[in-house]
């Protein structure tokens, strides 16, 4: 289960590191307000995602700085790596 974590943690930063490639060296034609539209969407779900989770479980377990980022960064993947750190 930890190396499938770590793969889809991989595969989310890579998606991460386009989205990010194409705000400084933007895709030619429409691909670029697409990957724009995609990358608004996936900081919003992911930051949603993190403010929910830190007011659930913010108080109940001990979560370091950088466990916290990491929620924003690599969503559910990050989740279920605390799951299985703090929880089990």
């Amino acid at each position: 289960m930890k190396a499938l974590i770590m793969l889809a943690k991989a595969a989310i930063g890579f998606v991460w590191f386009i989205l990010i490639l194409n705000i400084f060296m933007p895709f030619p034609g429409t691909a670029a307000i697409a990957l724009y539209i995609m990358t608004a969407f996936l900081f919003c779900m992911h930051g949603l995602q993190m403010l929910i989770f830190i007011g659930a479980f913010g108080d109940k377990i001990e979560m370091s700085s950088w466990e916290k980022w990491s929620i924003l960064i690599f969503g559910i993947f990050a989740l279920l790596d605390i799951r299985r750190k703090h929880m089990m």
